[in-house]
């Protein structure tokens, strides 16, 4: 299904959202369609940020249960009453022992971070995206220009959401002395600063520049084999995005496990690898794990990882280019004559 508006005039049929002005010949398509992924004059930047938060709200919120799951599994020593096998086991036990909205604590932080933090993702994104086509590959779609624009909008996405990883890391962990994230925020300013909230943030950017390049550049590569006219097609964006979001997590699972070891700061793996004071630095997480467990332990909670993941990106993109469908569609019909 596209978004068609050829009753738009000259002025909208021949502008498109990254800058092409292609007259649309190609492919079988009516000259007088557009492409609703290239819609130029309602496809703002404030309809990619709304699309993009509310994206980020909605993946956040449907697949936080098995985030907390990951973040335990990602544990380098363990309670004994919390080693999990599987997801569903870990869910299971999660509520049998600890109640039923436990493993939803501090979901409030995680929303209040990823609505900015993807509004800033997706609006850099589209923008970077439009700019650096337009240098690498006239009129087209660089693989390049798409890595380059999502690390990019990896800067200020995780500038907004490191804070809130790690409030929310240090309520999901198993017997958290948080009960609340404002509780946990003061705790953690008052016993170690600023600096906290941002300890993870080179190991972040580390995992996560490289997870989004190759997040976006495999989107957008299927996105061309599944649905080459770029039409709003929801079945082409779960796809692409599930499968884009699984590869990516697979490849970047041991930078997350370090990432989770400097948010977390666990006690009793800082204690087995005689480290005092607090764990800094990706290079001496990386050493820590390998200490505590060996190269296996790069790779712990991949699996939870990867289902954790999978349907978040398709969960992301899904929502996001549908939200970007209805705004660009609400606004083009606003200023349709009649």
């Amino acid at each position: 299904m596209e978004l068609r508006c050829g009753g738009m005039g000259s002025q909208a049929v021949g502008r498109r959202m990254d800058g092409d002005c292609r007259d649309g010949g190609g492919g079988g398509k009516d000259a007088g369609s557009e492409d609703y992924e290239n819609l130029p004059t309602s496809a703002s930047l404030s309809t990619h940020m709304t699309a993009g938060a509310m994206a980020g709200i909605m993946e956040h919120m449907v697949m936080y249960p098995v985030d907390s799951v990951k973040t335990r599994m990602q544990s380098l020593n363990p309670d004994p009453k919390a080693q999990y096998t599987s997801i569903y086991g870990a869910l299971k036990k999660i509520v049998r022992t600890e109640g039923f909205w436990r493993p939803l604590r501090g979901l409030n932080v995680m929303v209040m971070g990823a609505g900015p933090a993807h509004a800033m993702y997706f609006g850099c994104y589209e923008k970077m995206k439009r700019t650096l086509n337009a240098v690498f590959h006239h009129h087209g779609n660089s693989h390049i220009a798409n890595g380059i624009a999502g690390s990019m909008a990896t800067l200020l996405h995780d500038a907004v959401m490191n804070p809130a990883e790690v409030v929310k890391q240090r309520m999901q962990m198993y017997n958290s002395p948080h009960r609340s994230a404002l509780g946990c925020m003061r705790t953690v300013w008052r016993t170690e600063g600023l600096r906290a909230f941002y300890r993870s943030y080179t190991t972040q950017l580390t995992m996560n520049i490289p997870f989004q390049s190759i997040h976006f550049i495999t989107y957008e590569f299927l996105q061309e084999q599944v649905n080459p006219h770029r039409g709003y097609n929801p079945q082409s964006h779960i796809l692409s995005g599930g499968l884009a979001g699984a590869l990516a997590a697979a490849a970047t699972t041991p930078l997350d496990v370090c990432k989770t070891l400097l948010n977390t700061q666990e006690n009793m793996a800082l204690s087995l690898a005689n480290i005092s004071g607090r764990l800094t630095g990706m290079a001496n997480a990386f050493r820590t794990v390998y200490q505590l467990n060996g190269l296996p332990g790069y790779f712990k909670g991949m699996q939870a990882r990867i289902v954790y993941q999978m349907p978040s990106t398709a969960i992301s993109w899904s929502v996001y280019e549908f939200f970007k469908y209805f705004l660009t569609k609400h606004k083009l019909e606003n200023r349709t004559p009649y």
